[in-house]
């Protein structure tokens, strides 16, 4: 394989009343199917009925991968109007209720819900993942356990989930807590090399606990169908330009950790309780925290902290065509990132009207019309 590290990114959305912006409980059959004719294979279900994933193709230009999404989200946006819906790109709705969810009929689902039970209906979630391919496929559970203390700072720079059920949560992102209900989810485990992991898997396969590797949803995982490094952890970006800036962040580190064996080669357990201590402090703060330092002993704030990622894969930006959208995470600072926005709309609506049902309103129709922008 070419040392080009393509990746590709899927983007899971909320399926939602075109006036009222209310979840869409039962998804109709002419929605999908002009979907499924505009976008093709780019398109698909998910296992709640309210929710659709869209996926850029394998490339290793961050401009096709940036036109891919424009475009999906487009196409998505026109054949929604059409059919009187509309949608957006956000880790949780602000206004949705779980128990009004329906599952979408598929037989992987079907399996999935019967195992769950209540924890699977809650899974009201959406999320960004990311696939970077690898130069040598096994090398990934290397590349997963050096990766691991970034994480975080990709999920503070995703923070889309501020609201859950109509309530503030006082979380930036909600959705990796209610994720983490799931099994075989939060951070992975510090495996030492592929044959801990492959050991890992086997066990439960062969214990019939679980069909394949497809059923492990951690926040980071080497996928099953693909030769790639999966990153699961951000909420679903409102912003294409967030969504972009943390998959040329992710994509470097890739190639930055392949290119350095020595970056992060000696993480222990300690650094793995500090992962999870920062992802943590990312949901609850998104990009105001800061994160635990093991090496200083210090914290470090989220904005040092894009600054030392940015120095540090400059030369793999560099080389992959993506050192201004790296940089762009700068932006996100500035701005904030959605639940920042969010949180504003909110406040300013409930200021303006006194209502908290016309505040919530003014942010589902916030989070629809940017999500098009």
């Amino acid at each position: 394989m070419a040392d080009d590290y393509r990746f590709g990114i899927e983007e899971e959305y909320f399926v939602v009343d075109a006036e009222s912006k209310a979840m869409q409980k039962k998804m109709p059959a002419a929605f999908i199917m002009a979907l499924k004719r505009d976008l093709g294979k780019t398109v698909t279900r998910e296992m709640l009925q309210a929710q659709l994933e869209v996926m850029t193709q394998p490339t290793a230009s961050i401009a096709d991968a940036r036109a891919e999404l424009q475009n999906a989200r487009r196409v998505v946006g026109e054949v929604a109007a059409r059919h009187e819906l509309s949608f957006f790109a956000a880790g949780t709705h602000p206004t949705a209720t779980w128990t009004d969810a329906q599952q979408t009929p598929a037989q992987r689902y079907d399996g999935v819900m019967h195992d769950l039970q209540m924890v699977g209906e809650r899974n009201l979630l959406c999320g960004m993942h990311v696939h970077v391919e690898l130069p040598d496929p096994d090398q990934r559970v290397d590349v997963m356990r050096r990766m691991t203390p970034y994480v975080p700072l990709m999920i503070a720079l995703a923070t889309s989930s501020p609201f859950w059920r109509a309530r503030r949560t006082g979380l930036m992102g909600y959705r990796l807590a209610a994720y983490d209900e799931l099994p075989r989810t939060d951070l992975p485990p510090m495996f030492r090399d592929k044959a801990d992991y492959d050991d890992y898997i086997a066990a439960l396969v062969e214990s019939r606990v679980i069909p394949d590797s497809t059923y492990v949803w951690w926040a980071l995982r080497p996928s099953h169908k693909h030769p790639t490094l999966e990153l699961r952890a951000p909420d679903s970006c409102t912003r294409i330009n967030d969504a972009i800036a943390i998959a040329a962040i992710y994509r470097s580190l890739a190639r930055h950790l392949v290119h350095n064996p020595q970056v992060n080669a000696d993480l222990n357990v300690v650094d793995g309780a500090i992962a999870i201590e920062n992802k943590w402090r990312a949901q609850r703060y998104g990009i105001h925290g800061s994160f635990v330092d093991r090496e200083s002993r210090r914290a470090i704030t989220i904005a040092d902290f894009v600054e030392q990622v940015i120095v540090q894969v400059a030369e793999d930006a560099r080389a992959l065509g993506c050192e201004a959208e790296v940089k762009s995470a700068r932006a996100i600072l500035k701005q904030g990132t959605s639940a920042d926005t969010q949180i504003s709309v909110y406040r300013e609506a409930e200021h303006r009207t006194g209502s908290r049902t016309e505040a919530l309103r003014a942010v589902t129709s916030w989070l629809a019309e940017a999500t098009l922008q």
